[in-house]
């Protein structure tokens, strides 16, 4: 059992003001990971459980979204997901938009999508439907989670501490995915297993996944 702080739990808790409070439940800290399976942009499926064993970083992407826009058009994403995936970690990156809503994703949106960033994800999953963003009450974009080779979440929350569009935010920012993952490989307890999100809503299907 992962002992939280109450100002830890309390920004689990919080997100920016741009992601409203969901109405379903997240996923647990030091919990198995819930399962799930999904198509990825190229027609192949995936499921969690394939990657047992391994390290798995999901991401929550919106291509509108200026937050997620700050991390790829500087490059932090890319370098980050390249890193993570050369040192033997799975990164998924999922689109929870609902068709009609900003940063859906059909398969060949996603692969162009992915081209033109220049992602370095493993796969990227389609979550139309929200199944995915709903099991692990996915609010931002971006919103992350680390899971560890027995299918636990070691972390989950922004992917730093700089809630801001502005590139510039990135220089000094405490990346807690990365030093999540660096603690995982060096076989550490994670320092920061828990953080506020921030970025865009995550844009489902129906207002009442809000309250």
């Amino acid at each position: 059992m992962i002992a939280i702080s109450r100002r830890r739990a309390v920004a689990l808790g919080a997100a920016s003001i741009v992601a409203p409070r969901l109405a379903f439940a997240a996923a647990t800290l030091g919990a198995l990971a819930p399962g799930f399976q999904a198509t990825d942009a190229d027609g192949h499926k995936r499921a969690l459980s394939d990657f047992f064993g391994k390290t798995v970083v999901l991401e929550w992407t919106s291509s509108g979204c200026p937050y997620s826009g700050k991390h790829y058009g500087s490059g932090n994403m890319q370098n980050l997901q390249k890193k993570a995936v050369k040192e033997g970690a799975i990164w998924l990156t999922i689109s929870s938009s609902a068709p009609d809503r900003e940063g859906y994703f059909t398969p060949q949106i996603a692969r162009a999508w992915r081209a033109k960033v220049g992602s370095h994800a493993s796969a990227i999953l389609l979550d139309s439907e929200g199944k995915i963003g709903r099991a692990y009450g996915a609010r931002t974009t971006p919103h992350m989670f680390v899971i560890d080779g027995a299918g636990r979440i070691v972390y989950m929350g922004g992917i730093d501490d700089r809630p801001y569009t502005d590139p510039a935010s990135l220089t000094g920012a405490k990346n807690y995915v990365a030093n999540a993952l660096a603690d995982l490989k060096a076989g550490r307890p994670v320092a920061d297993p828990v953080s506020a999100p921030y970025g865009c809503s995550v844009r489902y299907a129906s207002v009442t996944d809000f309250q």
